[in-house]
């Protein structure tokens, strides 16, 4: 008779292994946590039919339609268009076609079942059918999602591949080289992304066995980058995502880190030129180098190098890749400032620390980590893979404030036993692939929705109580995945590599339990959180000295942009909130602002009560920030701080975050740190250098407007057509295109006699004069500014610089160039001015060139701008919310929060609508609480032609913000991680 041994303790629903038992009852014993036995998950929601039609924001066409889809009703318009239009399997419009969030998740989680059952993962079938509930009622209500391939392929007749980041690898052989470009074509055509290393390939310094010289790592890039482009044309589900790194002592170093920015400065050339230069214009594929994320590998030596006192202690070798002798010495510095001032002026490279990754390595026995996957959150070992899943951890915030962390360890648990599970099934796209990530199992749990979260608890994100929560929910969350590895260990075995790097592996798991020690809580959350990982890490190390690990590594932060979208996040990753308002699409069709669901939340965490609440959030409305709210205090301001707006992050803050959360996470973190338009190179090369100090793995930065290859919106090219005349602009658009290009400039002088006018303005106490002079068939010719005294230097530069202005207006160059480049700047004096339409100015500048749009350019062009006349402002507000401005919006907000969704009927204007309505209900009745009390129509007017969160947050701060539009709808995307990714239909530029 065999006896029944517990080899560790079940917490949180922890596994058991059978000692003494036969190999067939060997396997995990499971506790329900979110469900109850006997009832099966779908029978606890309410479901609808509902039908989703997208079209393209731009033009109006339809590019997606399935009717009579189903699902929750707690599910949101976003969520519904997202799953239906990038996870249904089935040709559209054919009986296969999937028609039910039933159908992918049964289709998913069933395939996880089965292999899991048949790989020996199950105790008994009570334990199959518990992990088939949990798991199907965590995805049911957005708990957490599983990365995009796997909703793609899990379950359907295409191979089942689960991973959306590889890394490969490539030799200094033709051979090699060649295969690269085919192993990353099968990757992007699976919906994935990759990245390399280069630097084995010998540099254009170094001489071939023929004698000849080589050509450079730089030249290859151009092939690869060619391929990635015409299969991102050419792919089904998303552009290809890819990452090319260089080691800071290759001797081609300075080309690589110079490739960008020198094409963006073709990219200028050609603009001005008056070539179509938008990113997805018809010129812009002559740019190179643009399909991948650039990072320069740096070693601590080559930083303190940097940082050295003398010229001598700032010299550094570059080393020949054939022998590893010094090629070349160059000063550290120098190198140094090339990659900062590169990275300033087109966002590439970003910045990778090796010793840094590689003293984090659990595999060291087996490779070197020299690369990451195109977004930076994996790296491991070459010709690897990793699938992803993240976590919505505001799904674990009680009403009352209190993040349950007992149970988020719980669902850790289920979650990262599901991913280990895929790897047994899982298809990769080449057998070297295939064998190392069988061999190591590399896993990357992470979770979205932290900035909410924070925002919730009353948290500002750049502050040492957000760091420590964020801190407190990482540890735990990697410290139960390990644990959880370590029993699996236990009930399937350890990962082939582990016995060959099993102490480098244990000294990693006790430098992130060492980390978690020097957590210092804050607050009640960050404390009970602390508290419960402090006693995992002590299990973990246990269980793994008993087991060893099923898992090489356990997690990452990746982007979440389309699963993000998934799962109803406010934010994505480990970012903040990108700005306090929203654009929300709704059931009955049409979209509104309104203010964001955590800030309420927030409000009564931080003690508010309601009346204040409401004003509070009805000025939010209104103003798009928080500054003299009524009643908000002071010092409550930075926990509404936003990625962008009146009150930004600082770009350190972010730094700060990333260091806080890095110790936890064995891969890195998928973020891009986002800066000011005026900030330096000396900035930037600040931001580089404290990430090595702080310890991060890898970094990237993006300054505003650097790149001019990102349309700012749709009317750069269409120079203020309205929305509502889209179509007959895209009619007129082949005869714009038949118009000879003139080959010079031509400059049009103003006749002798022409119509002028001057404003007398102050701004900030300071007085001056503006006098502009127009042609007499309309249009500004010429501009005079008076400030200062008569012969002092600030009005000869004045003078100067309206001469420059008049010149270049008199040469055809518009005046919303001039509008967009000189609005918004911020210097002294600033302030009030005695301008009933411009009533605060960063400058004076902002100040001249918001009166002259307003006196030469049409409302069209002005509202692309974000710049109003007072009395076009107030007919906004009147036209939006009439007397019920705190009502309307609250209205809006309760129902996204609290209320239970009407069920209404079918409308044939895009988004989502319900069917089975009582006959006669109109979408968007008072009755209705889930629709603003105005049509939708009237309530998105004011918003000019906003077709998402970032295109909304532009029109309340009245400058337009660098993000790409969507390949496939035209809707301007938001940032996501080191991504971008579309609100409209869930398209993102990377990995998610």
């Amino acid at each position: 008779m065999t006896e029944t041994v517990d080899t560790a303790p079940s917490s949180n629903g922890g596994s058991r292994r059978r000692k003494g038992a036969t190999e067939a009852s060997r396997g995990l014993h499971l506790e329900r946590v979110f469900t109850t036995a006997g009832v099966h998950p779908y029978d606890e929601v309410s479901w609808e039919r509902r039908d989703v039609v997208m079209t393209n924001w731009r033009d109006g066409t339809v590019n997606f339609e399935q009717r009579g889809v189903e699902f929750p009703s707690t599910w949101s318009v976003n969520a519904t268009n997202i799953v239906t239009s990038k996870y249904f399997r089935g040709a559209v419009g054919s009986p296969t076609r999937e028609s039910s969030l039933r159908q992918i998740i049964d289709r998913v989680v069933g395939t996880y079942t089965r292999a899991g059952d048949v790989h020996g993962y199950f105790t008994a079938d009570t334990d199959r059918e518990v992990f088939e509930h949990e798991l199907t009622w965590m995805l049911l209500h957005q708990v957490f999602s599983f990365n995009s391939p796997v909703w793609f392929n899990v379950g359907t007749q295409s191979p089942q591949q689960v991973s959306a980041c590889f890394i490969l690898s490539v030799d200094d052989t033709m051979d090699s080289i060649l295969n690269w470009y085919r192993e990353e074509g099968l990757i992007f055509k699976g919906g994935s992304g990759a990245g390399l290393n280069l630097s084995r390939i010998r540099s254009s310094k170094e001489l071939l066995s023929s004698g000849g010289t080589a050509s450079g790592p730089v030249s290859f890039m151009r092939g690869a980058d060619a391929s990635a482009g015409t299969i991102k044309s050419g792919g089904a589900t998303r552009r290809a995502a890819k990452m090319v790194v260089l080691d800071v002592d290759h001797p081609d170093i300075a080309e690589f880190v110079e490739t960008k920015a020198r094409e963006e400065h073709k990219v200028r050339a050609l603009r001005d030129a008056g070539f179509d230069m938008d990113l997805g214009g018809e010129d812009i594929v002559s740019v190179q180098y643009q399909n991948a994320n650039n990072s320069v590998r740096v070693s601590d030596e080559f930083m303190r190098a940097v940082e050295a006192t003398t010229d001598e202690g700032a010299a550094f070798g570059l080393r020949g890749r054939q022998n590893g002798e010094v090629v070349e010495t160059v000063d550290a510095r120098e190198l140094f400032d090339k990659i900062t001032t590169a990275a300033w002026e087109c966002a590439d490279p970003g910045i990778q620390y090796d010793d840094t990754i590689n003293d984090w390595h659990t595999c060291p026995e087996s490779g070197r980590i020299n690369a990451s996957n195109p977004c930076s959150e994996y790296m491991h070992l070459d010709n690897s893979s990793c699938n992803l899943a993240s976590l919505n951890l505001l799904k674990f915030l009680s009403p009352e404030g209190v993040f349950d962390a007992p149970q988020f360890a719980k669902a850790v648990e289920f979650v990262i036993t599901a991913m280990d599970i895929s790897i047994c099934f899982a298809d990769f796209p080449t057998e070297p692939i295939a064998k190392t990530t069988r061999d190591f199992r590399q896993l990357g749990i992470g979770y979205a929705n932290l900035g909410a979260l924070l925002m919730a608890t009353g948290h500002a994100y750049d502050s040492a109580g957000g760091r420590s929560l964020a801190a407190a929910i990482t540890s735990l969350m990697n410290g139960v995945a390990y644990r959880r590895s370590a029993e699996l260990a236990g009930v399937v075995g350890p990962y082939e590599g582990y016995a060959r790097n099993a102490d480098a592996h244990k000294r990693v798991i006790r430098k992130h339990a060492a980390a978690n020690d020097q957590i210092r809580s804050m607050g009640s959350n960050d404390s009970a959180t602390l508290k419960l990982a402090t006693s995992v890490w002590a299990q973990t190390i246990a269980l793994g000295e008993q087991h060893g690990y099923r898992n090489a590594q356990a997690s990452v932060l990746a982007p979440t942009g389309t699963i993000g979208l998934m799962m109803d996040c406010d934010t994505t990753g480990v970012e903040p909130d990108l700005a306090l308002v929203k654009f929300k699409k709704l059931v009955g069709g049409g979209s509104m602002q309104i203010v964001n669901q955590t800030v309420p939340r927030a409000l009564k965490s931080l003690g508010y009560q309601g009346e204040q609440v409401e004003a509070i959030v009805e000025f939010i409305a209104e103003n798009g920030h928080v500054i003299d709210a009524p009643g908000l205090r002071r010092e409550h301001y930075e926990v509404f701080d936003c990625a962008m707006g009146a009150r930004s992050i600082a770009p350190m803050g972010h730094v700060r975050m990333m260091a806080a959360v890095q110790p936890f996470i064995s891969g890195a973190i998928s973020k891009t740190v986002n800066m000011p338009e005026d900030a330096t190179v000396a900035d930037v090369a600040e931001i580089y250098t404290q990430g090595w100090k702080y310890g991060l793995k890898a970094l990237a930065i993006y300054r505003d407007n650097c790149k001019v290859g990102q349309p700012l919106s749709a009317s750069n090219k269409n120079h203020g057509v309205s929305s509502a005349d889209q179509s007959g602009a895209a009619a007129a658009a082949p005869v714009a295109a038949a118009t000879p290009v003139v080959t010079g400039p031509v400059r049009r002088r103003l006749p002798k006699k022409r119509p002028s006018q001057t404003v007398s303005f102050t701004v900030g106490g300071a007085e001056g004069y503006l006098t502009t002079g127009s042609y007499p068939d309309d249009g500004l010719g010429e501009v005079f500014i008076k400030l200062g005294k008569q012969g002092s230097t600030l009005a000869g530069v004045m003078d100067a610089f309206s001469i420059a202005v008049s010149v270049g207006l008199q040469y055809g160059i518009p005046l919303e160039s001039y509008v967009a480049k000189f609005t918004n700047l911020r210097f002294e004096p600033a302030g009030m001015t005695d301008d009933p339409d411009v009533r605060i100015a960063t400058s004076v500048m902002d100040y001249l060139f918001r009166r002259i749009a307003l006196d030469y350019l049409p409302t069209d062009s002005r509202a692309e701008l974000g710049i109003f006349s007072a009395e076009e402002r107030s007919a906004q507000v009147s036209n939006t919310y009439g007397s019920g401005t705190t009502s309307d919006v609250l209205e809006e907000m309760r129902s996204s929060v609290d209320a239970t969704p009407v069920v209404r009927p079918a409308v044939e204007t895009g988004g989502v609508a319900d069917h089975g309505a009582q006959p006669g209900a109109a979408a968007g009745s008072v009755n209705d609480p889930g629709v603003a009390p105005k049509s939708a129509s009237t309530v998105a007017a004011p918003l000019g032609r906003a077709g998402s969160s970032t295109e909304l947050l532009e029109l309340v701060i009245g400058k337009s913000a660098d993000a790409p539009l969507c390949f496939t709808c035209g809707t301007k995307m938001r940032p996501s991680g080191a991504c971008y990714v579309c609100e409209g239909c869930g398209s993102t530029s990377g990995c998610s």
